[in-house]
């Protein structure tokens, strides 16, 4: 009996150690935020100045996709922290372009080129200066009012440019965008090399090259991370946006719930998500960038009532704890970066102290998922 109550008194006194892992404070959250943020700017104090890709030696335009993903985090932290600082960095950016699409060009069809206007569109919010949204708004009409949907042959893409659709419509009211980013989100979805999204398993091939019978190394299919990170944060901020009774929402938030559910049966017991889904001896490892983007997801979908609390804010906590105790360095850089590409071999080694060909992105997404969990 002696035996029993002691070791009955050994278990209570290990309950701490085993209580549920907790979030940090609210201001913490903050705090890391802002620093990430600040060593972002003080590594580039001009926002016009070209992004240098290491790999290549090249310099490209700074309104490329990967600057504007920045901004689309950077307006994140503003929404719940609105230093003037990031408005007026945002505002050079916007302005220093002439409020222009990549290569100032109006006609063109790819997602990347025109993701910077889902920030002119939130300074617009701010500050509404008919200029701003000129050639996003020419570049948009000339979606709606051609027939092609075949546009988005990659799920990266739908992050890209279906929130500005989604956006335009809800500044004008003009349901037309909502049904143009339907029909092309539709197109990729289901009929895109048989359909690009897995409904059995909840996740999406990256691009035609990956549908089956392509397999990984582990006879699984293959599901990259950040790549399904993308569609995610598309699905969030197309939501925001839509009314409640618009049509297809049912379908964009089954899509969410089906995503976040695979997704987090995938979780790594560290927190974070391998860059192959279903094969962690592909290049596995920790992987910043489609941790933070499925953080963003699930933590808004608690924020929206959308996704269980219960069964969801474990997953959450441990993703984002585990970025801001082991990818967050002390002065504010971001480690287990993948750099650009669409599949697990991409952009390695990911490590600690690993420099991606592009640094903008990755301080984006984790600024998208902390506003998130500051709202938690």
């Amino acid at each position: 009996m002696k035996k029993l109550l002691l070791l009955a008194l050994a278990a209570l006194l290990a309950l701490p150690s085993i209580a549920a892992e907790q979030l940090p404070p609210r201001k913490k959250t903050l705090e890391t935020l802002i620093k990430v943020n600040d060593h972002y700017l003080k590594k580039h104090p001009d926002p016009l100045l070209g992004i240098p890709y290491y790999s290549r030696k090249k310099v490209y335009e700074a309104n490329i996709w990967t600057r504007a993903v920045y901004f689309e985090g950077l307006m994140a932290l503003h929404s719940i922290y609105p230093d003037n600082r990031y408005y007026d960095y945002a505002y050079k950016w916007g302005d220093g372009f002439k409020w222009g699409i990549r290569r100032d060009d109006t006609t063109t069809r790819n997602a990347d080129n025109y993701c910077c206007g889902q920030t002119y569109v939130d300074l617009y919010r701010l500050t509404p200066e008919p200029q701003m949204l000129t050639k996003t708004k020419a570049c948009m009409n000339m979606l709606i009012n051609t027939p092609q949907v075949d546009d988005w042959t990659w799920i990266d893409a739908i992050q890209m440019g279906m929130p500005l659709l989604a956006k335009m419509s809800a500044l004008t009211g003009d349901q037309r965008y909502n049904e143009k980013a339907w029909e092309m989100y539709e197109w990729s979805r289901n009929t895109l090399a048989g359909g690009l999204y897995n409904e059995k398993e909840g996740l999406w091939w990256r691009d035609k090259d990956f549908v089956p019978p392509y397999k990984e190394p582990n006879g699984k299919n293959c599901y990259w991370s950040r790549g399904n990170g993308w569609v995610v944060a598309a699905l969030v901020k197309v939501l925001q946006e839509l009314p409640e009774n618009a049509p297809h929402r049912d379908v964009y938030i089954k899509d969410l719930k089906a995503m976040c559910e695979a997704a987090a049966k995938c979780q790594r017991s560290d927190g974070f998500w391998n860059v192959s889904l279903h094969d962690e001896s592909n290049f596995g490892g920790k992987e910043t960038t489609g941790t933070a983007l499925f953080v963003y997801g699930m933590a808004w979908g608690i924020n929206n009532g959308i996704l269980d609390r219960e069964k969801y804010l474990p997953v959450v906590t441990k993703a984002w704890n585990a970025i801001v105790n082991e990818a967050i360095h002390p002065d504010g850089y971001i480690g287990y970066v993948q750099g650009t590409g669409k599949e697990p071999k991409d952009g390695q080694p990911v490590a600690y102290d690993s420099k991606p060909d592009f640094d903008d992105y990755g301080t984006g997404c984790v600024l998208l998922a902390g506003t998130e969990v500051y709202k938690l």
